[in-house]
């Protein structure tokens, strides 16, 4: 899954691939043969969470499957995760141990035949779409390395083929994956080159030595009230502290068993930039706004088609927040009071943050580690009218800064631990939110995969209890929001995409006319 990283001063640079002996020979991650999965891998593995992560490749030319597969013997299959499979250890009551295999590349490589002569692109769009969508109504056997790849030699609207990867989530999060796609691409104009990811630098704090001493101790007892606070609704959330009903909201956790609808909307980098600089806030902020301003015009109309959620209130509406926002014009607030939405954004917990090559994520002791080393927050979402868009950009930082002041996403990873390891209680699962969300930062340049160039990229993921869940990752100087819906709760996600697009004209024009 991607992540959100909430700390600043990660190092982003990259380094050769080099395979390891202990990699040559099929060892664990750690050099140790029979390694357990982390908790949090195991969590992955619940009922209702057995999450596969999708990541889709477009390409601006044809998939040769030969040369692609024999590009997979020396790159994706030197790493040990991807060729070792899950076996439960009777000894040790059934737990989850990895062990190398021999892996058949037939099993894993699928190319489907696709008719070359559909009528349009649109046609062709829509069946890799519900392409996509079948797949996720199946899970691939633990016979097996639990990865697969399809290449789909088929012209879309913004691409000659696509490639789609499909690795269920034990393996590892969204850093490691994001990792291991770079570890196989180059620049588009310096083949011999890694991609370069854009770097985020921490501005010092000049103060007095006395200065620094009390601020420091009010950020100590900040981040332990703040850690507290969060601990206790977290437990609370669990059992008893939910969600208010709004039909982006499933009736049920069995929701993670429903098939999964994956779209896609591209934005201008630029664009997201302006508004960054304008309102001196961090890229991925901006991306949580454009969800806050956007969700709500969505679940109004949602609320008003014919459902079972028919009754569930929130009121917003896309033009009202247009008209509103005209110079001289005043309107009447109508929204209900005490909307508790929240989603659950992941954290990237490495204590060297950022993306690295693959050779870098496997030596011992890195702190680049591989795996599923995240936690995860509840962040609110406030849906309501404001006189001014930027006031929504002020309260998500608020909001954020509040949770970066906090141990949430470490102790959320610590309860997963113990609790996934030792008591089998709800303290073991993902807690019943309205949404999921994560961010990565993708290449700054145009990369190429076994020589083959790269238009988009767009992971996503199945199988989470939630009927919702948003991506957002950069590539060069594009951004691309994707969404995994459910179709019995959502069945127009192609309108959510619209209402961010127009939650980011909105903000822009703001900003454009102060």
């Amino acid at each position: 899954m991607d992540i959100i990283d909430l700390r600043s001063g990660s190092h982003l640079g990259l380094k050769q691939i080099k395979v390891t002996r202990e990699m040559e020979e099929g060892r664990s991650v750690s050099g140790e043969d029979n390694e357990p999965l982390s908790p949090m891998a195991r969590m992955f593995h619940e009922p209702d969470s057995n999450v596969y992560i999708i990541t889709i490749v477009g390409f601006k030319n044809p998939i040769e499957p030969n040369s692609f597969k024999a590009n997979l013997v020396h790159t994706l299959l030197k790493h040990p995760r991807f060729s070792s499979v899950q076996v439960a250890d009777e000894n040790n009551g059934g737990e989850l141990k990895w062990v190398q295999t021999e892996v058949e590349l037939e099993k894993h490589v699928i190319v489907p035949k696709v008719d070359e002569e559909m009528a349009s692109q649109g046609a062709a769009d829509k069946f890799i779409e519900d392409y996509i969508s079948n797949m996720s109504k199946t899970k691939i056997s633990m016979s097996i390395p639990m990865w697969d790849c399809h290449i789909l030699n088929l012209k879309t609207s913004d691409a000659e083929s696509v490639l789609v990867l499909r690795v269920h989530h034990s393996l590892g999060d969204g850093t490691s994956l994001m990792s291991l796609l770079i570890s196989c691409s180059r620049k588009l104009f310096d083949p011999l080159a890694l991609p370069t990811f854009p770097a985020m630098k921490k501005k010092p704090i000049a103060t007095t030595t006395w200065l620094c001493f009390w601020i420091k101790l009010w950020s100590f007892f900040l981040l332990i009230w703040n850690t507290l606070v969060d601990m206790l609704m977290c437990v609370a959330t669990l059992y008893f502290y939910k969600d208010t009903p709004t039909p982006l909201k499933p009736p049920s956790r069995s929701v993670a068993c429903t098939p999964k609808r994956i779209v896609r909307r591209t934005f201008s980098l630029d664009d997201v930039k302006l508004v960054k600089n304008a309102t001196n806030t961090l890229i991925w902020l901006i991306r949580v706004y454009l969800k806050c301003f956007a969700i709500g015009p969505f679940v109004d109309r949602q609320r008003c088609r014919p459902s079972n959620h028919s009754s569930r209130l929130i009121s917003l509406d896309i033009s009202t927040v247009n008209m509103r926002h005209e110079a001289g014009k005043e309107w009447e607030d109508n929204l209900p009071n005490n909307i508790r939405l929240r989603a659950t954004l992941f954290i990237n917990l490495r204590s060297s943050p950022g993306i690295y090559a693959l050779g870098e994520m496997l030596k011992k002791n890195s702190k680049a580690e591989w795996g599923n080393k995240i936690g995860y927050v509840l962040f609110p979402f406030t849906i309501a009218l404001k006189d001014n868009p930027l006031e929504y950009i002020r309260d998500v930082k608020e909001a954020m800064d509040r949770k970066k002041a906090s141990l949430e996403a470490k102790f959320r990873h610590l309860m997963a631990t113990v609790f996934v390891r030792f008591y089998r209680t709800r303290l073991a699962k993902f807690p019943s939110t309205t949404m999921w969300f994560s961010n990565v930062a993708g290449p700054q340049d145009e990369i190429t995969i076994f020589g083959n160039q790269v238009t988009y990229i767009a992971p996503s993921l199945y199988g989470q209890p939630v009927a919702l869940t948003i991506h957002v990752v950069s590539y060069a100087k594009k951004m691309s929001m994707v969404l995994s819906v459910d179709d019995n709760i959502i069945p127009d996600p192609y309108q959510l995409c619209d209402d961010l697009e127009e939650s980011l004209k909105l903000i822009k024009k703001s900003v454009i006319s102060q």
